[in-house]
């Protein structure tokens, strides 16, 4: 990112999040829409030989490896130990634009109701190309494993399809079938319509003979012992997966990531051989923000080891050279909607707290261990067992954790938190509905009652997220003298409807004048903006702007919309601010 990027986007950032007083005067100029760090910078060149090219060179980010237990490990004890001991603050994200939005980048990019609902066959970041044919339009031997799947809880292998590329293969949980499939393709739809990079996720049914072994496989366990992969460690997979009729079995099938993968990003400071790499990750809105997000799935593996850098260099013969970009991914939600760990009692806790949870321990100690937690109250539905304890009752959407703490999720506030909620917001029960219809599951009341639980935690969390900042957004200006906004609170009925009654209040030259504000179907809003500034300034003086703000009647703090009147041209919003309630 540019020095002048920097500056542009930190002012615009504090503008937009200044909540005393009266807000900071926003530029006449477009808003921040696309961070730089799309653009292609070049790596310093080393060597990197191997056995078949002694004289091979790297122009790319060196790989990061991220072992899990350390990971762990660090954020429960040591990063927890060093922010005690420190004196650490945290304000607002770095990357806000003055419309209280992050732009589009290497990690997000915003889509609109549109491309969040297109249905083209290909579920999430899918394409119809990607999508693998059906078993009995492939011959025997057809698909060749070409590695086994090293280490991880989920058992798996990788394929070559001519044509298509290469796939990487999951079994379902033994016991729970069809569940973690379907929530691998249901979750990466979701954050795929959200806007971050995923992955492309499908559902495959497969015959055992279309599968072709490459002699001499080796994989690696979770103890990094080496075991060779053959025909009876293939038949272990495939018989613990879910199991159709006519010897046919369902897996997950992930599809290779394109350029060069780099290892993990971290939820936290930056990668420091990526010039383009300048925000502190824990200060980056959608990181923050996606806690909301993985509240709303109970995605309570959300962790860097769930997360993939990818170098994209400009020459794509050449996947190691310069110039080129990082893109950065979220990767295997197959935990999600009910995923779980062996150890009954752990898994009851997740989402409530953390593996090794201080806060948890002593309060049980000072209460005895008498007090009833959410946990205590986690069962299992008869019928529904493969959802484990998803659930929406006892579901406290800024009381959620993950498994252990993400340094990102510490520091979201409340202004990050309600960005993803008005996101979320854009969701209808037909468009959740949707989503879950893609976990292609045998018994549709499955995918009803899944539908049912996602539809109130995401009402839950609306409630909680939609009623402090006001939940306007989609700002703009539909002619020259109206502006509108969609208002997601009534969109989504947070409140009843006889709560929301609007009032607009214009400021500017002097003056204070009442506007009439219209409701309109689907959480629309708008309202005329009358003319206030007479005289002949300049275009980008401040004598020129005229401040509106907006109130839904809910209690939520008011939308104040910064707007310069430029006379017969009408108004030109230029930024948002917001203030709690």
């Amino acid at each position: 990112m540019t020095s002048t990027a920097i500056i542009a986007i930190t002012i615009a950032a504090s503008a937009a999040l200044s909540c005393a007083g009266p807000p900071r005067p926003f530029p006449l100029r477009e808003p921040f829409l696309v961070d730089t760090d799309l653009q292609p910078v070049s790596v310093p060149c080393r060597p990197d030989p191997t056995d078949k090219e002694p004289g091979r060179k790297t122009c790319a980010p060196r790989e990061y490896v991220s072992p899990f237990v350390w990971d762990q490990v660090d954020n429960i004890v040591f990063a927890r130990l060093s922010r005690g001991l420190s004196l650490e603050t945290h304000g607002a994200a770095m990357n806000v634009n003055a419309f209280d939005e992050v732009p589009d980048s290497a990690w997000f990019t915003n889509r609109d109701a549109a491309a969040m609902r297109s249905d083209d066959g290909a579920p999430g970041a899918c394409t119809p190309d990607d999508m693998l044919p059906p078993q009995d339009q492939v011959d025997d031997g057809g698909w060749l494993i070409d590695h086994g799947k090293d280490n991880g809880s989920t058992k798996g292998f990788r394929i070559n399809v001519r044509g298509k590329g290469i796939y990487m293969l999951k079994a379902d949980d033994e016991g729970k079938p069809e569940r973690a499939s379907a929530a691998s393709v249901i979750g990466s739809a979701i954050y795929d319509a959200i806007g971050f990079n995923t992955t492309c996720e499908q559902i495959v049914v497969l015959r055992r003979s279309q599968l072709k072994l490459t002699p001499g496989l080796k994989v690696v366990d979770n103890e990094g012992v080496s075991h060779p992969f053959d025909d009876a460690a293939l038949d272990q997979v495939l018989a613990g997966t879910t199991h159709l009729p006519g010897a046919l079995v369902r897996m997950q099938a992930s599809k290779w990531l394109p350029g060069m993968t780099i290892g993990p990003f971290r939820y936290i400071s930056t990668r420091p051989d990526d010039p383009n790499d300048v925000i502190d990750h824990a200060n980056r809105r959608e990181l923050r923000g996606s806690r909301v997000l993985a509240a709303w799935l109970d995605h309570w593996d959300a962790r860097e080891q769930n997360s993939m850098d990818v170098w994209m260099a400009a020459d794509p013969k050449d996947k190691r050279s310069s110039p080129g970009h990082v893109v950065h991914y979220i990767l295997d939600t197959s935990d999600t909607l009910g995923g779980g760990i062996w150890v009954a009692d752990m898994a009851r806790r997740l989402g409530y707290s953390y593996t090794l949870d201080f806060a948890d321990i002593f309060r049980s100690l000072f209460t005895l261990g008498i007090e009833e937690r959410p946990w205590d109250r986690a069962q299992t539905v008869p019928g529904r067992e493969k959802f484990g304890y998803f659930r929406a009752d006892d579901f406290v959407p800024d009381a959620w954790k993950p498994l252990y703490p993400n340094p990102a999720y510490l520091r979201m506030t409340e202004r990050d938190a309600a960005w993803m909620a008005r996101i979320i917001a854009r969701f209808s029960p037909d468009d959740i509905r949707r989503m879950v219809a893609l976990g292609q599951w045998s018994d549709p009341s499955d995918g009803e009652y899944l539908t049912g639980i996602l539809v109130e935690r995401q009402r839950r969390l609306l409630v909680r997220f939609l009623g402090r900042l006001s939940p306007l957004g989609e700002v703009r200006a539909a002619a020259p003298d109206q502006i509108c906004a969609i208002d997601f609170a009534r969109l989504r009925g947070v409140f009843p409807a006889a709560k929301f009654h609007y009032t607009v209040v214009a400021r500017g030259a002097g003056r204070r004048i009442a506007l009439t504000a219209e409701a309109g179907g689907d959480g629309a809003l708008c309202f005329r903006a009358e003319p206030m500034v007479i005289g002949g300034f300049a275009d980008g003086d401040p004598a020129r702007i005229v401040t509106f703000e907006v109130r839904n009647g809910t209690g939520a703090g008011p939308l104040v919309i910064q707007a310069y009147d430029l006379g017969a041209r009408g108004m030109r919003v230029v930024g948002l601010t917001r203030s709690e309630g």
